[in-house]
């Protein structure tokens, strides 16, 4: 994982918050290109409070990313990581 992250405020728009997104990084059971995308990574993770939570993120450069997004897990994208 990149040395600086980048939040965005709409990673914060469904209530979760950085430490959330730092521990969801720290106990991902996923990650990788999200289906689909060239760009968009996602990992599965679980909050500060132990709930599983999606993220997704841009890769800046070598040191750094971008997330953008972090909220519930969805059945959906769940699925998409499955296959």
């Amino acid at each position: 994982m990149a040395d600086k992250i980048i939040f965005i405020p709409s990673a914060l728009r469904h209530g979760y918050t950085q430490d959330d997104i730092e521990r969801a990084i720290e106990t991902k059971i996923y990650e990788g290109l999200l289906n689909g995308e060239d760009e968009i990574y996602a990992i599965i993770g679980f909050s500060t409070s132990g709930n599983p939570i999606e993220v997704f993120y841009n890769i800046i450069d070598d040191e750094t990313i971008k997330i953008f997004h972090a909220m519930s897990l969805r059945a959906k994208i769940a699925e998409q990581m499955n296959k």
